[in-house]
């Protein structure tokens, strides 16, 4: 297999934050919004117009580094949280700050992630626990523990049934029980670990993870000690063939493009790689000239932007050729279909 060469020369840079990027979202691709909001060691959040590449509002009110971030599918809330704990939910149109909890964790905050209909936020924390929270109170509703610092946590399935969840000990998945529980595929009260909550650690900590838009694929990127994107088959939870190989340091963040047929990695060795999912294979790699923490997609798919300790963020073009030669265009405009239809779902969510 020929040796890709690193593009180190982004299509633009989005230049303001004071320190290190962490956190990169953007808003949904069947609105016209086309906005991007990103988080920072500098404590600050700033909204920026895609098109223009300008800053719309800096967003302050952390007192501590910003670690997390997450946009509501409705477009109704930003979130964010910080090192203090603190939760922080700002008006997604203006980039004012609505509503502070300053101890929401007694921990850092590593991951926030909106239910697909906007009604409940999850965020995960050192403290081991993840909290679900209700955007239209600001209260919190459920508190899961989960046995181990909390890195990541994603809504699984179109409606938030679902909720998957990274810790220092593994994969936990979360199904709804009732209104008021939820409740482990597997137990996750410590000690023992159960054999297939040991098997998907892989050689350590997964620091970020990604689903398919069907839910029948989960991807694990791993710290130093495995470097690797593993696959798992949810209805099996069973791994699919090798672990993706590539980087060398920890994997900070993956993200799928909407369309599940691409994923971007983004680590501690100064690369983004991007993988083409029907034949599994590392298709570009875009280089940083340090650290990179975040990675998401352009709402249309055709960029990947990233941001590190360069304290930019930079956006890349995804190749016209990037896709497999037989996509179904049918398939395609199925899973459009779909999610346009869940985000009509989105806007009817009722708020008060």
């Amino acid at each position: 297999m020929a040796v890709l060469i690193p593009n180190i020369t982004p299509t633009r840079t989005f230049e303001d934050h004071g320190d290190r990027v962490v956190a990169v979202a953007v808003f949904n691709q069947y609105s016209d919004d086309k906005r991007m909001v990103t988080g920072s060691y500098d404590g600050m959040l700033r909204l920026w117009d895609l098109k223009t590449g300008v800053v719309l509002k800096k967003m302050e009110g952390h007192r501590s580094r910003v670690r997390a971030l997450a946009v509501s599918p409705d477009m109704r809330w930003i979130a964010s949280g910080d090192e203090s704990g603190e939760l922080i939910a700002w008006h997604a149109d203006t980039g004012e700050l609505d509503q502070t909890i300053n101890k929401a964790h007694d921990g850092w905050i590593f991951s926030l992630n909106f239910s697909s209909d906007s009604c409940m936020l999850a965020s995960g924390s050192s403290d081991t626990t993840t909290r679900l929270w209700d955007p239209s109170t600001w209260q919190v509703k459920h508190i899961l523990k989960c046995g181990g610092a909390v890195r990541c946590v994603r809504y699984l399935s179109y409606y938030g049934e679902s909720l998957a969840i990274a810790t220092d000990r593994g994969i936990q998945i979360y199904q709804k029980h009732t209104s008021n529980s939820y409740y482990s595929h597997y137990d996750s009260s410590p000690p023992p670990l159960p054999t297939q909550l040991k098997r998907m650690i892989g050689g350590g900590l997964n620091y970020s993870f990604a689903c398919a838009p069907d839910w029948t694929r989960l991807f694990l990127g791993g710290n130093e000690a495995d470097p690797t994107i593993r696959e798992w088959d949810t209805s099996t939870w069973e791994q699919v063939l090798n672990p993706w190989k590539g980087h060398f340091k920890d994997i900070h963040a993956i993200a799928l493009n909407s369309r599940g047929t691409l994923l971007a990695s983004a680590s501690y060795d100064n690369r983004v790689r991007l993988w083409r999912l029907s034949d599994r294979r590392n298709i570009a790699v875009f280089k940083h000239s340090g650290e990179v923490n975040c990675v998401t997609f352009s709402a249309d798919g055709k960029h990947v932007l990233s941001g590190g300790v360069d304290k930019k963020i930079s956006e890349w073009p995804v190749s016209e050729d990037a896709l497999p030669e037989d996509s179904s265009n049918d398939g395609l405009m199925k899973e459009q279909a779909t999610q346009a239809q869940a985000y009509s779902d989105f806007k009817a969510c009722s708020h008060p």
